[in-house]
């Protein structure tokens, strides 16, 4: 029964947070574009190669990450940094006609498995993310982590990161397939300006945090 629950409370944590709109996700959402569904699912496995690693060993180290305040502050200071860029970056790449909408072209000689591998890795806003949702679930005797159940609940975790980028690159596919605003302004305005909004919210709650 408990490693049931490890698996679904892993799953639900992971789906609700990989739908919120990032560049892992725009990326992604670009990469079925261009190529279908038989390259978004080895770039989906690209990214949680990467996150299996995150998840098990924040989960593993949780209590010992959550008090080194110098590395997290510089994780958290660089995330907010990186939404600024990235709202320049998807915004220059989508204006600029002679490229694609979020620059993909500079991986067209690379299998997309190894483009969600790259990416992910660089995908340091999950570090605290998972540092913060594994220890409130371990506190909270939401999982349990003894024996093979910390294996049940990192799995639970990639099948939710799995399912929940898939359903939000197919719905970003549909709305732009059916709504002629979205295609017109989705990469060019919609995205540039949600990552200036998370920015500006991660930049206030560094703030608040360190000040």
């Amino acid at each position: 029964m408990k490693t049931l629950k490890n698996i679904l409370v892993g799953f639900v944590v992971s789906f609700l947070g990989s739908i919120p709109l990032g560049y892992l996700n725009v990326i992604g959402f670009d990469i079925y574009n261009q190529y279908g569904l038989s390259s978004v699912i080895p770039y989906l496995f690209g990214v949680i190669s990467v996150e299996v690693f995150v998840i098990y060993f924040t989960l593993i180290f949780a209590e010992q990450l959550v008090h080194n305040q110098k590395l997290l502050r510089f994780i958290e200071g660089f995330s907010v940094i990186f939404m600024f860029v990235l709202a320049y970056i998807f915004y220059a790449s989508a204006s600029n006609s002679t490229s694609q909408a979020t620059g993909i072209n500079e991986y067209h000689n690379r299998t997309p498995y190894f483009v969600g591998l790259f990416l992910s890795a660089l995908n340091f806003v999950q570090i605290p993310f998972w540092v913060g949702w594994n220890l409130y679930l371990l506190n909270g005797n939401w999982i349990a982590i003894d024996g093979t159940k910390k294996y049940c609940y990192v799995f639970g975790t990639l099948i939710g990161t799995f399912c929940g980028m898939l359903v939000l690159i197919l719905s970003l596919h549909f709305l732009t397939s059916q709504t002629d605003f979205f295609a017109k302004y989705l990469m060019r305005i919609i995205i540039p300006l949600v990552f200036v909004g998370l920015g500006v919210y991660q930049g206030i709650q560094f703030w608040r945090k360190y000040n």
